[in-house]
């Protein structure tokens, strides 16, 4: 489930042994260094990142803890729902095993400690089936068992030649359309298609840059709509779209133009990754390598390697260093070499990937004096291996605009961004929504930061009041409470629907027990159609009702299932807040059956 996530779990089996063997303090990351030391030498990467490595490590161990605990409480929770002596569910544990990480080892020593069994086989059925959803999902995800009829293309007519980079139209010959599935000598006005030929200028999606779009055109008059192209098998581009006028055939000649517009776009937010990458690397350390990435006309997204969220100072020195490489203007340089040149000549190569013979290199960003005093040749600010398509000056960018930051994963972070046309739209869509908002609060836009501080507080301010007010009604202002004071079994009883929030129920109730004297308090609330209720029972009464007991016999008023607490407080809820005042009455009633 997402990146990570096998060796998440082999991570958190030998975190668990440590954790049985006593330690209390994550451990995992002391032994980085000894790990690098012997087999730094053939994997540079583990040199390279061993910062990362060890913080990444750690700051998983230490979630890991918070998973216990958070497990713990959540096992507790379902425990309190059973009888007696009841096997905890299959389902339960198994929910706790894979949503929540929750070992089901811990959980069934913490079951036998109960004196409660585990549903083993529930737990083994629910296996079974997230299994068996898996292998389904699997079967129907391999290219080679969906999509066979590439490969024998591939087989048939070889790669595609690919002109984009230096054009965006061209001639070619149809070597192959594919309707349904499945080969097709020709097809008609109206269809939906894919077209292979001999040579394209389309860009095949791959490297997290999408495919173009566009159209072709027969020199018969037909006009074929490319809405999408793929690169299947690695150089088998594939144009995919529908007939809007004629027919298509095998063999025919055809004119290919790429939507220009569109592919500016796409340039100019992908040459701008190439910066951003340097300048993260730049301004948060080496450790930062490109995770993922998404090149679209609209925006760019780009993934890293970075365990701590970058602060507004980060952003702006990111956004800074791209901005002034872009009005530079300075040439962006491909050149073709093998990877071993390549990476000696300072190219960046992703960890994994694998490269051809040779190698497409792009540079940009002017001559950078600190890598070329360094490497005692010359370096570009950004040199990267890269097949997409890029601008031919950075200045052909426009302009770059971060617009939003966030964690994908343990360890990894999400950039959104905005170049050229995309970001200025987004700059005056701000400006003119900044003004709308300078209009409504009737203040200048240098004066709305004070203005909204002020409003927060005054809402603050008035909330508090609200809520003391509500908890005045809700306990009759004080005296007025002891008229509501009734005598059930030798005991006080004071039970009411109030209007307050379900946190507040508790400060409500043990405020209400001064007043009951000795008895028993119970208030509930209704939000959102559900609702939560309180028992509180003074001390002096806990040897005659339990809080446990009572508040279990509201919450099956409120069609609710358990609760929990202590003798003398305890707390539960239900879907049916329109039964509140049952749920009352309810206590009322089970506290005179056990008087009798």
């Amino acid at each position: 489930e997402g990146r990570g996530y096998v060796l998440r779990r082999i991570m958190r089996r030998a975190m668990r042994h440590a954790h049985m063997l006593g330690a209390r303090d994550p451990v995992m990351h002391l032994l980085v260094p000894t790990l690098v030391h012997e087999m730094g030498q053939a994997y540079q990467e583990l040199v390279r990142a061993e910062a990362l490595i060890s913080e990444t490590l750690e700051l998983e161990e230490k979630r890991f803890k918070q998973t216990l605990d958070r497990g713990l409480k959540l096992l507790t929770e379902e425990t309190d729902k059973l009888g007696d002596a009841e096997a905890l569910p299959g389902e339960v544990a198994f929910k706790l095993y894979d949503t929540y990480g929750f070992p089901v080892d811990l959980t069934a020593d913490i079951l036998r400690g109960q004196g409660r069994a585990l549903d083993t086989a529930g737990f083994e059925a629910a296996m079974d089936q997230q299994k068996a959803a898996a292998r389904a999902a699997w079967a129907g995800s391999g290219e080679a068992a969906t999509e066979q009829v590439w490969f024998d293309l591939r087989d048939q007519h070889g790669a595609t030649d690919f002109l984009g980079y230096a054009a965006e139209a061209a001639e070619g010959q149809i070597l192959a359309l594919v309707k349904d599935g499945a080969p097709a000598d020709s097809a008609n006005n109206g269809e939906s298609v894919a077209v292979i030929v001999n040579q394209t200028p389309f860009y095949g999606e791959s490297g997290g840059q999408i495919g173009d779009t566009g159209e072709m055109r027969t020199p018969g008059g037909a006009r074929f709509r490319v809405t999408d192209t793929q690169k299947k098998l690695g150089d088998l581009h594939v144009h995919f779209g529908v007939i809007e006028h004629g027919y298509l055939a095998v063999g025919e000649a055809v004119e290919l133009a790429v939507d220009h517009h569109r592919r500016t776009a796409l340039r100019a937010h992908h040459s701008a990754t190439h910066l951003l990458h340097e300048a993260l690397r730049r301004r948060l350390g080496e450790h930062v390598t490109q995770k993922g990435s998404l090149v679209a006309p609209d925006r760019l997204r780009f993934d890293i390697s970075q365990p701590k969220p970058l602060t507004g100072d980060d952003v702006a020195e990111v956004e800074a260093a791209v901005n002034a490489h872009i009005l530079a203007n300075d040439e962006v340089i491909t050149r073709l070499m093998t990877p071993d040149d390549a990476i000696a000549e300072g190219a960046m190569a992703l960890f994994g990937e694998k490269y051809g013979d040779e190698v497409r290199v792009v540079s940009m960003g002017g001559l950078d004096d600190a890598k070329s005093s360094e490497s005692g040749a010359a370096r570009y600010y950004s040199t990267e291996l890269c097949g997409g398509t890029h601008v031919r000056r950075t200045g052909d960018i426009g302009f770059f605009k971060i617009v939003g930051e966030e964690a994908l994963a343990a360890g990894v972070r999400r950039i959104e961004a905005l170049a050229g046309e995309a970001a200025a739209v987004w700059a005056n869509q701000q400006a003119a929504l900044l003004a709308e908002v300078a209009s409504a609060l009737k203040a200048a836009p240098a004066e709305i930061p004070g203005r909204v501080a002020s409003l927060i507080e005054e809402r603050r301010k008035l909330e508090r009041e609200v809520k003391e007010l509500r908890h005045k009604l809700a306990t009759g202002g004080g005296g007025a409470a002891a008229a509501d004071v009734r005598e059930i079994a030798g005991v006080g009883y004071i039970g009411r629907v109030v209007d307050v929030s379900p946190k507040d129920l508790k400060p409500l109730a043990d405020d209400l027990k001064k007043q009951v004297g000795t008895g028993v308090v119970a208030i509930a609330t209704a939000n959102d159609g559900k609702a939560s209720i309180v028992v509180g029972v003074t001390e002096d009464a806990t040897d005659r009702f339990s809080a446990v007991d009572l508040v279990r016999v509201g919450s099956a008023a409120l069609g609710g299932k358990g609760g929990g607490g202590r003798a003398d407080m305890a707390q539960a809820g239900g879907p049916d807040g329109g039964a509140a005042q049952q749920a009352i009455d309810a206590i009322a009633d089970a506290m005179a059956s056990a008087a009798e």
